[in-house]
C-alpha cells in the first residue's frame, strides 16, 4: 500500500469524518438506580414493569373491543335492518364487501395503532427508567 504521510499512515481523504463512539461513563447516576431495581427485581422494579404489562393489557383491550364493535356490530346491523343488506354496490353486495374487502384495510389500520401506541408505552417506560432522581 503507497502512503504518503511521513508518519507511514494512509491520508485520510477530504470529506471523511471519524465518528467515534460516545463515552459509556457518562450515564446518569439516578438512571442507573432504576436499572438496578430492574434487574435486582427489586419491588420497585417489579411495580415498574407490572405497570408497563397492565398498560400494554389494557391497550391490546380496548383496540380488541373497537375490533369486536367495528366486525362484530356489522353482522348485528344486518339483521337488525335487513334493507341495508340488500343495498348492491359496484354489483356487490353491501355485506360482503365490508365483511370481506373493507374488514382487511380496519385490521391493519388497527394492528398499525396497537404498534404506534405499544411503542409509546415502552417509549415512556424507558423514560420514566432512565428520568435523573431529583
Amino acid at each position: 500500500m503507497p502512503t504518503t504521510e511521513a508518519s507511514g499512515r494512509m491520508p485520510v481523504a477530504p470529506g471523511r469524518t471519524r465518528v467515534v463512539l460516545a463515552e459509556v461513563s457518562r450515564r446518569e447516576p439516578g438512571a442507573d438506580r432504576a436499572r438496578a431495581e430492574l434487574t435486582q427485581q427489586t419491588r420497585v422494579g417489579e411495580a415498574l414493569v407490572r405497570g408497563l404489562v397492565r398498560a400494554q393489557l389494557a391497550l391490546a383491550l380496548r383496540l380488541s373491543l373497537v375490533v369486536l364493535i367495528g366486525l362484530g356490530g356489522l353482522p348485528l346491523l344486518f339483521a337488525i335492518a335487513p334493507a341495508v343488506s340488500r343495498v348492491t354496490v359496484f354489483g356487490v353486495n353491501l355485506p360482503w364487501l365490508l365483511l370481506g374487502v373493507a374488514s382487511f384495510p380496519f385490521l391493519i389500520a388497527v394492528g398499525w395503532a396497537y404498534v404506534r401506541l405499544a411503542e409509546r408505552n415502552e417509549q415512556d417506560f424507558t423514560d420514566l427508567v432512565q428520568r435523573p432522581e431529583r
